[in-house]
């Protein structure tokens, strides 16, 4: 067990694997620290927008919703840049 002392964890998921969804990973339990270093402003601010968007689905939705995305995206910033903001919660 490397928790805490690690820059990144990666969290899979076992019903995701089931689903035959690769990669099986529950992107919300998953991430890096100190990313402001790694990415600059703007592109976090687009994956903090991502992350809004993908907390409102379970593991499976989400990552079933990024697989989607991505595969219509011919790059990492074309994604990024079509990015909208999540509706508002009630």
């Amino acid at each position: 067990e490397f928790k805490g002392t690690g820059n990144s964890e990666i969290v899979l998921d076992r019903k995701l694997s089931d689903k035959r969804i690769f990669p099986a990973m529950d992107i919300q339990k998953s991430g890096t620290r100190k990313e402001d270093l790694l990415i600059d402003a703007a592109k976090l601010a687009k994956i903090w927008v991502l992350r809004k968007i993908l907390s409102a689905s379970g593991p499976s939705e989400s990552m079933e919703l990024l697989v989607d995305r991505l595969g219509k995206a011919k790059t990492n910033d074309e994604f990024l840049a079509n990015l909208q903001e999540p509706p508002p919660r009630r």
